[in-house]
């Protein structure tokens, strides 16, 4: 420990000590030299348009803005009825590091009519380590979720199941305004309201700044915010028109919500409010077949049914920021919800039989029966946070966070084995149902040093600690008696405790025309895993440890004004959750099992890419990213004989995986009113390993795309047709079919942009395709067989309405589960 604190102490003093000062300074007068006071002068990087800092004028004109990093900027100068002036290619660097601008004299402006300047705003940004996506530019997502949003970016995918994966895995994570959310990202995405995403960050090689958890990087939500005082209140309604296709279901499915956010913000205080409640059914059915062979049996039982979701969710959410005064700020945030998820399944399964001998033998029996299956999910959270900002006179900034999340989670599952056509007849009744209390703390604290002459420095702790508990109780109907008894191998008590310690240090610069980031963590972790059954006859601690450094460094080169080439590494951690590690098997339905291995290791993974990113005319611009991906412990659910008519779905560490791929994506202008935005990736993964003893080798390529296409019939109306396009992929042990879905949605505004009216048809069909549809294949050798097509509604139209009530600048920034969601 002596041999690393001495040099450690020893780097930061040379950091600290060596600073230089950057300025832009400059004034501003009018057309008659006049200086011009209040006027605002503001700087922005030059490469994404970001602003770095802006002050209003003395009684001289005179201007002074400091604490500048090193790189190119622009600047803006303005003021009321003048015209403004841009001052393009400012370069602060060792040798340029204060800057006179000189007089900047502004022209008075046309006073006999209102003049507009209207520019296409870039829907696509590369920076040195992420792309960033502006949401402004998907029409199709008003009044939806943020599942809708991230559908269109290059590296993400949706398939039919609802999982979201980012270049072909379902590992990373989610940040909400930087913040890390130990969530489950599908949950946590589908629940926040399109209406409040700004911009959306795709963060594939993190730097050791960041938690490293999440194996294909980070997604980082950034939500509306204003910049002037004052106050704003937005109210969004949505209805959904009854469903043209009802598959058979039993009841009707309805959409339908709204949500409201007011904000008010002076100088000392920033107060934001917020409630939502969205219902969100989707209608459906599930066709499948599936054998089984159990001591050269072959058991047999093909099947058709509804498959539908209803989805009710609200909650409500508050945030207070108090500036005390420009050096130091409080933020406090709350946030309380609700939320109910039924999956239904009625399915039949109308020609159950076993053959045997398995090969060529004799039906020994032949029947049909009615499954009826309905999982009730239930999360109810509440949570809150306590953060402070503290900036130090030299520029150096010191900042911690508390949050303390409570979630409830649970929900029964009823599975009913019945006759048909009589209904009537029970064959089995189960019942399954689960209270899973979950606590949740993070404390986090970081130190970013004053501006140093050769880049920034940063270090930081954070702490996390989560204890969830689980109790699990199966029953089963006594026929005979009519009383439910318990299942012992089903039911059990599972409690998870897990202490993360970790520290980071980071030093990143801009030199000439080059951007480079380097830093390590170091973190240490605490796993343990109680488990126990109902009858006592199991006790048993399972623990795991580590200390492990992860590093990450980011290298962009400039070779000139439109064109950036960069490089990326970052070390990796994906954890599983409690549910994965439950040795319990669950009944999920009439055919599946699903169970956990409390010895589950976590995944660890490297991730490196090579990318490069260029601006073409009319702000156009186009960029590739090469990848690469290296998991060791890769942990996949795989599927095992229960009996003769049950599959037993396991989650298993299985072997270590190799993925390759490339990402492409462009914004591009066919004509002034006519814009779109596509991209594609395609990725060659291989899987190597054991499982039951039996060799995992499985090799597959996947591509996707994402289309989205504007056209703007006027300044107020516009059309927009987008399509988002998975290929078929194999799997572990089978393969997924493509998924498919096109939307075209119609938008108009009204009352001088107060009022917007969007009109979408999603999942468009006709009855001509295979929109929303997606069949999932498994098999083991010479021991079962699955396949199931899952059919989800189609041809859905809904219109929602947005209102302004107040047009002040909307500066409303909730919290949100970090570690609830991530179980649900």
């Amino acid at each position: 420990m002596r041999s690393f604190k001495t040099p450690y102490l020893v780097f930061l003093s040379f950091f600290y000590c060596i600073y230089v000062k950057s300025q832009v300074s400059g004034k501003i007068v009018d057309d008659a030299n006049t200086p011009l006071e209040y006027a605002t002068a503001a700087v922005y990087q030059q490469q994404d348009s970001s602003l770095v800092g802006g002050v209003v004028t003395d009684v001289d004109g005179n201007f002074e803005i400091s604490g500048l990093k090193k790189g190119k900027f622009f600047l803006k100068a303005s003021f009321i009825g003048f015209e403004p002036k841009y001052i393009n290619n400012i370069v602060i660097d060792k040798q340029k590091n204060n800057r006179d601008l000189g007089t900047i004299q502004l022209m008075l402006g046309n006073q006999l009519s209102e003049v507009v300047v209207q520019a296409n705003k870039k829907s696509m940004i590369s920076k040195i380590d992420r792309q960033v996506f502006e949401t402004s530019q998907f029409n199709s997502t008003q009044g939806g979720s943020g599942a809708d949003v991230i559908r269109n970016l290059p590296a993400v995918n949706i398939n039919g199941q609802g999982e979201i994966s980012v270049r072909g895995t379902t590992g990373f994570v989610v940040l909400l305004n930087g913040k890390p959310l130990q969530s489950d990202p599908a949950t946590f995405i589908g629940q926040l309201p399109a209406n409040a995403i700004e911009s959306v960050e795709v963060i594939t090689a993190p730097s050791a700044k960041y938690d490293p958890e999440g194996k294909a990087g980070i997604i980082n939500i950034l939500t509306k915010k204003g910049a002037l005082n004052g106050s704003f209140a937005q109210v969004n309604i949505k209805g959904g028109f009854p469903s043209i296709e009802t598959y058979g279901n039993e009841d009707p499915h309805r959409r339908y919500g709204g949500d409201f956010t007011y904000n008010i913000r002076n100088d000392r205080w920033n107060v934001s409010v917020g409630a939502s409640y969205q219902r969100n059914d989707l209608g459906g059915r599930r066709e499948g077949d599936v054998y089984t062979i159990n001591n050269d049996t072959l058991t047999r039982f093909p099947s058709a049914g509804e498959r539908s979701f209803d989805e009710i969710s609200y909650n409500g959410r508050l945030t207070v920021d108090y500036n005390l005064n420009e050096n130091n700020n409080f933020s406090f945030g709350f946030y309380g919800g609700k939320r109910t998820k039924d999956r239904l399944a009625d399915i039949v399964y109308y020609d159950n039989h076993a053959i045997t001998p398995a090969e060529g033998g004799d039906r020994i029996y032949t029947f049909q029966y009615f499954n009826h299956n309905l999982r009730t999910r239930k999360g109810d959270f509440i949570l809150g946070s306590l953060d402070y900002n503290h900036t130090f006179n030299d520029e150096s900034r010191l900042s911690g966070s508390v949050l303390y999340e409570y979630t409830l989670l649970g929900g029964p599952t009823v599975n009913q084995n019945l006759g048909y056509p009589d209904t009537s007849v029970v064959y089995q009744d189960e019942y399954n149902t689960n209270d899973n209390p979950l606590h949740g703390t993070r404390l986090q604290l970081d130190y970013d040093f004053k501006p140093l002459s050769f880049g920034t420095l940063e270090i930081g702790y954070q702490y996390r600690g989560l204890n969830h508990t689980g109790d699990f109780v199966y029953e089963r109907q006594n026929n005979d008696t009519g009383e439910f008894e318990l299942v012992p191998e089903f039911s059990s008590d599972a409690d998870l405790k897990r202490n993360i310690h970790s520290g980071y240090i980071q030093l990143g610069n801009t030199e000439n025309k080059w951007q480079y980031s380097a830093g390590v963590r170091l973190e240490a972790m605490n796993r343990e895993y109680d488990l126990k059954d109902k009858t006592g006859a199991i006790d048993t601690t399972y623990s795991y440890d580590f200390v492990k450094l992860f590093p990450s460094a980011s290298l962009q080169y400039s070779l000139n004004e439109s064109t950036d080439i960069k490089a990326a590494y970052s070390k990796r951690i994906e954890r599983t959750t409690t549910f994965k590690m439950n040795p319990f098997p669950e009944r999920e339905h009439s055919e599946t099992l699903e169970q956990g291995d409390p010895t589950l290791k976590p995944e660890f993974i490297d991730l490196m890419e090579i990318g490069i990113t260029k601006d073409l005319n009319h702000g156009s611009n186009i960029y590739a990213n090469g990848y690469y991906r290296h998991v060791k412990n890769v942990v996949n659910r795989v599927n095992t004989v229960y009996n003769d008519t049950i599959l037993n779905r396991i989650y298993s560490n299985v072997g270590n995986a190799k993925t390759w791929g490339i990402e492409i994506g462009s914004q591009f202008n066919i004509t002034e009113k006519w814009s779109n935005f596509i991209g594609g990736n395609l990725n060659h993964y291989k899987l190597k390993g054991t499982f039951d003893g039996r060799p995992v080798n499985t090799t597959s390529t996947i591509y996707s795309f994402n289309i989205n296409s504007t056209y703007e019939f006027w300044k107020t109306a516009s059309i927009q047709f987008n399509f988002n396009y998975l290929s078929d992929r194999v799997t572990a042990q089978g393969e997924d079919s493509r998924f498919y879905s096109p939307n075209l949605t119609l938008q108009k505004s009204f009352l001088g942009d107060r009022l917007k009216a969007t009109l979408q048809w999603l999942n468009i069909d006709m009855g001509l395709f295979k929109t929303n549809e997606q069949r999932i294949t498994t098999s083991g050798p010479h021991r079962f067989y699955t396949t199931t097509n899952y059919i989800y509604e189609v041809d859905m139209v809904v219109l929602n309405l947005s209102y302004v009530i107040k047009t002040g600048n909307n500066k409303s920034r909730f919290i949100d589960s970090e570690f609830g969601k991530k179980e649900f």
